[in-house]
């Protein structure tokens, strides 16, 4: 009754900054919990994919986002790989777009060299 409506608000006021810290809390929680679930592994995740296309050498066996598998018979520059998917049959295909490499290993043995193994075990 004595007070004036301009203090009350006043002391009032002090309240605030406390609550408003509180009602941020939540919204900075939420960001530091993005940022360690989405956006970390996100950045490992294209820091990985950058090193395996610049390590690409010739010989080496590709997928390609689009689902093409071939080998690699060329390397053009940091941009550009050339892979032959048939024999006779060579492609030039962006770096950022191949998806898997396969590193080169033992050629698969035909039919009939695996019969002449087996005959000869």
């Amino acid at each position: 009754m004595f007070i004036t409506p301009a203090f009350a608000q006043a002391a009032a006021a002090g309240g605030d900054t406390n609550s408003m810290l509180m009602s941020l809390l939540p919204f900075a929680l939420i960001f530091v919990i993005m940022y360690f679930l989405i956006l970390r592994p996100q950045q490992k995740k294209v820091k990985d994919h950058a090193e395996m296309v610049k390590n690409i050498r010739r010989g080496d066996t590709i997928v390609t986002s689009g689902g093409l598998v071939g080998k690699v018979t060329k390397v053009v520059d940091d941009e550009q790989v050339e892979f032959e998917l048939a024999e006779g049959v060579r492609v030039r295909q962006l770096r950022t777009m191949i998806s898997g490499v396969r590193t080169k290993g033992e050629p698969a043995k035909d039919k009939a060299e695996a019969k002449d193994d087996a005959a000869a075990s």
